[in-house]
């Protein structure tokens, strides 16, 4: 199994595309798995010539967990209580940066969505060696006044754990009709087969809520994103009721030189009739930073 051990975890990776294709790491969000990734969307980027890497983030997946912190109460930290983080976003930067020299890159450009781009920015911040470019999407700054999701969307996302495949079906079904891209078509048959695929090769709830304190209680970084000196790409949906608009905006406000791609119609997913533009433009991105 391709797994490495980095920062103190195991972090089980693949690999797609030729050996000397452009490096680029993926990074995926809360409680996302490496086969999150729409197959499509990464055939895509490796079409255009990328070397890319996806993995499984720590707690979640086939690499390492935390079972040993405990549970924590997420209703219980909503309405007020102290709660304690098992590992912080920049442990997450450090796991990806630790995978980058496991690869045997100098360097790597680097694309992460939601959480990933959280995980992305402190990359660049606490290793900007290592970070040839880096393309956040529909994430945020970190700033607590921002990018904060819609009461129906924390609703939805505090969903019980499924315990069968056909839970876990439906519980994706009920979340994505809420937070996918209000201007295209519902995927539904897409949603309900990853969900199935996810369920079936590591569920893993109690790492997901893990994931989802080390995000509460990780520190705003607009101000470290200010002293980035890579170019970065910023892309969020002006429908996104999970990583409001504003999110994405304030990242792109912070960072010098970054460029901002809003979507109409995209909220918290990657809509497939996005795909072909949103490869073009990150690998002219990437292009532009190679040279």
């Amino acid at each position: 199994m391709p797994k490495v051990e980095v920062n103190g975890v195991s972090l089980y990776y693949e690999r797609r595309g030729k050996a000397d294709g452009i490096p680029l790491l993926l990074i995926m969000g809360l409680g996302a798995q490496l086969i999150s990734w729409p197959e499509g969307f990464v055939d895509r980027l490796v079409d255009a010539g990328h070397n890319v890497v996806l993995y499984d983030n720590r707690d979640v997946g086939l690499s390492t967990y935390f079972d040993e912190a405990g549970t924590p109460d997420i209703n219980a930290y909503l309405a007020g209580d102290p709660i304690e983080a098992a590992y912080f976003l920049s442990d997450l930067g450090d796991d990806a940066a630790g995978l980058i020299e496991a690869l045997g890159w100098s360097s790597a450009h680097v694309l992460g969505v939601s959480m990933g781009g959280m995980i992305a920015q402190e990359l660049a911040i606490r290793h900007p060696q290592l970070v040839k470019s880096l393309t956040s999407v529909m994430s945020t700054t970190g700033n607590p006044e921002l990018g904060q999701p819609t009461a129906e969307a924390v609703a939805a996302i505090l969903n019980p754990a499924p315990t069968s495949v056909d839970e876990a079906e439906e519980i994706a079904d009920r979340l994505w009709r809420v937070t996918a891209s209000p201007g295209f078509e519902f995927p539904s048959e897409d949603v309900r087969l990853r969900a199935r695929a996810e369920f079936l090769r590591a569920a893993h709830p109690a790492g997901t809520l893990r994931q989802m304190v080390a995000i509460a209680l990780s520190p705003d970084r607009t101000a470290a994103l200010g002293k980035l000196t890579m170019p970065v790409f910023v892309i969020h949906g002006e429908g996104d009721c999970l990583v409001s608009p504003s999110g994405g905006q304030a990242t792109a406000a912070a960072i010098p030189g970054s460029s901002l791609w809003m979507i109409p119609g995209m909220g918290h997913d990657l809509p497939r009739p996005m795909w072909d533009e949103m490869v073009s433009r990150i690998s002219a991105h990437v292009a532009s930073s190679s040279s």
